[in-house]
């Protein structure tokens, strides 16, 4: 039997189909409307199944004899999925599901993540009513999976990782069908993508669909990012008390937040007077007493956190008795206390980046004490290292100057703009201390000579100046880089070949969509003036998707607002976009072009369209 919904998603995509259950699907729509349904299956298999049920020789197929078909395919999938749930794996707490995409491919699925990730959504998104229907997410079983498929779980964490990234008025809240909880998922991913998650081999309906390991792979970059954006300078002064002899503030950027947690642990555990030394997430922790000293450390007087734990035998107990005394400081989240004795990586990271965010307990600079000047992140540099991150370089970028110096991340961005460019043999990837220095300079040369065959404009840079982390020329080769990649991805949806678009096509083409669907705005070039207000770029996304804007939030005085909508509903339809709304409103033309060429390049994109048929009204009478 068809439920209410599914006969509702399908009448506002086929308009045979009533809301009252009745009506037909031509027998051509019927892959579609089982991809509605969230079934995908191949030409063949749907050929093979209308031979079987007698649709091949009908035109149209009743809706009660369609829904005999969903159900008998719906039961199937769910006994596949019990079958290899069943088949536990070698891992403690985990089961494994065979791979959509890829023949006996199979991804083991950790429930310990279920658990912690589902917990974390509960405690964190509660007080949210946009959220009341869909929380709190049950860790056990298929809810989380379930609970996240009309993407506003995923949106709402996204602005808990990085504050203000979605405009809450762009989000599909009430009254959602299948169409606009795909817009949601479309959102959420672009959103994702724009704060430094790789998002390559996801999609909207992978999530509509509740693919576990893609799921859980998605959270777990949103919650990392979310956890670690505090682990710097600016939000916590007192993290110079971490510097060792001889080191600066620089010294400590160049650490990664893996590395400063460890930090942070072995100087309480200094404090307390405790030889142990954390070096590590897992070993290092399974017996908990290195969590018990830094709780104890940590915690504010009057909170009764105790040393109590060490004086229990077992991993396991020790591990649970320690996790109640960090119940104390309301920092139980993401580990259980097998999580604890097993040494799980993942979740004993988040466990101790929590801690720190809530109870760092590293006092701010007193008045006698000199501290060099804090340079924060630039705009700029955020909008690099969230880009470069979303490629999926790795190691992971965290500050752009430190960790490019060897020229390694470079070489893979080249690769992924011009693939075969990179002489891999070339490259050096492990550095030895004697010749180290040597070596990564000798990369940086190879770096500018690359970006000269791509006809980057590199005069006056040299290897030595990327390897000393000279921050002017830096950022000329990063910005080439990222602007060769968005033409280079422009230049594919528009198959013009090796040749990219200059700035001025990418004027002209949307002066051309503006005029096109009857809007009166136009630009000149990426510095007019007129840009700053953000209209026009909400008027070229309703030209080139009708109907996403809501013209009635466009406001005539507050152009930060519309320039934060716009950035949204562009994502929204599924454009690139890594700006920032201070850029359109400060009209900066780099990162203008780049949101005016994104949007263009959604325009031309052939996979952008939707996957299931837009809603399909009656004509009025």
């Amino acid at each position: 039997m068809l439920t209410t919904e599914q006969i509702e998603d399908l009448s506002e995509n086929f308009k045979t189909v009533y809301q009252d259950g009745t009506g037909f699907l031509p027998h051509s729509d019927l892959q579609a409307a089982l991809k509605v349904l969230g079934i995908d299956i191949p030409g063949y298999k749907m050929r093979e199944l209308s031979d079987r049920y007698g649709f091949s020789n009908s035109d149209k197929v009743e809706l009660s004899r369609f829904a005999k078909l969903f159900d008998e395919l719906e039961q199937a999938k769910h006994e596949e999925t019990n079958r290899w749930k069943e088949r536990i794996g070698s891992v403690s707490g985990a089961y494994q599901i065979p791979s959509d995409k890829q023949e006996n491919t199979v991804h083991t699925i950790r429930t310990e993540e279920e658990v912690a990730f589902s917990n974390w959504i509960n405690s964190n998104l509660s007080d949210d009513p946009d959220l009341k229907r869909l929380l709190p997410v049950i860790p056990e079983g298929n809810d989380l999976y379930t609970k996240v498929q009309d993407g506003l779980i995923i949106c709402k964490l996204v602005n808990l990782a990085v504050a203000g990234t979605i405009h809450e008025k762009a989000i599909n809240k009430k009254n959602l069908n299948t169409y606009t909880k795909l817009e949601n998922l479309t959102l959420a991913l672009m959103s994702a993508q724009a704060i430094g998650c790789n998002i390559i081999n996801i999609d909207n309906i992978d999530l509509s669909k509740g693919t576990p390991h893609l799921v859980l792979g998605l959270l777990w970059q949103i919650i990392r990012i979310g956890l670690f954006n505090q682990i710097d300078l600016q939000h916590c002064p007192g993290l110079f008390r971490l510097l060792k002899e001889g080191e600066t503030l620089d010294d400590l950027r160049k650490l990664s937040p893996e590395e400063i947690l460890m930090r942070w642990v072995n100087y309480h555990m200094e404090n307390a007077n405790v030889n142990r030394r954390l070096t590590n997430f897992t070993t290092d922790i399974n017996d908990s007493e290195i969590y018990t000293h830094l709780l104890h450390q940590i915690a504010p007087n009057g909170c009764g956190v105790t040393l109590a734990p060490l004086s229990i035998k077992g991993n396991l107990n020790r591990a649970a008795a320690m996790l109640d005394e960090a119940e104390k400081l309301e920092c139980r989240e993401f580990v259980t206390p097998n999580d604890v004795a097993s040494g799980n990586y993942k979740l004993n990271l988040a466990f101790v980046a929590n801690l720190f965010n809530k109870h760092p307990n590293l006092p701010d600079p007193a008045a006698d004490e000199i501290v060099e000047e804090v340079v924060e992140e630039t705009r700029e540099e955020r909008t690099y290292r969230n880009w470069m991150n979303s490629m999926g370089v790795n190691p992971y970028v965290n500050w752009l100057y430190s960790d490019l110096q060897n020229g390694v991340i470079i070489f893979q961005l080249y690769d992924i703009i011009r693939p075969g460019i990179v002489q891999w043999k070339r490259v050096v990837r492990v550095f030895h201390k004697l010749r180290g220095m040597m070596d990564q300079i000798q990369n940086c040369n190879y770096a500018v000579e690359l970006g000269k065959q791509l006809r980057f404009s590199l005069v006056g840079i040299q290897g030595k100046d990327i390897y000393d982390g000279n921050q002017t020329l830096t950022l000329a080769l990063v910005w080439q880089l990222m602007r060769a990649y968005t033409l280079t991805i422009l230049a594919q949806c528009t198959q013009s070949g090796d040749s990219l678009p200059a700035d001025k096509d990418i004027v002209a083409w949307v002066n051309r969509k503006l005029a096109s669907c009857g809007k009166t705005s136009s630009i000149r070039s990426f510095q007019d003036s007129s840009i700053s207000d953000a209209k026009v770029v909400l008027d070229l996304i309703d030209a080139i998707k009708p109907n996403v804007i809501d013209y009635s939030l466009v406001s005539s005085s507050n152009n930060m607002e519309n320039a934060k909508y716009a950035i949204t509903c562009g994502r929204k339809i599924g454009a690139k976009i890594y700006a920032l709304p201070e850029d359109i409103v400060e009209v900066k033309p780099k990162m203008v072009m780049t949101v005016f060429a994104c949007l263009m390049a959604r325009d031309y994109m052939p996979d952008m369209r939707e996957s299931v048929p837009e809603p399909v009204y009656p004509l009025s009478s």
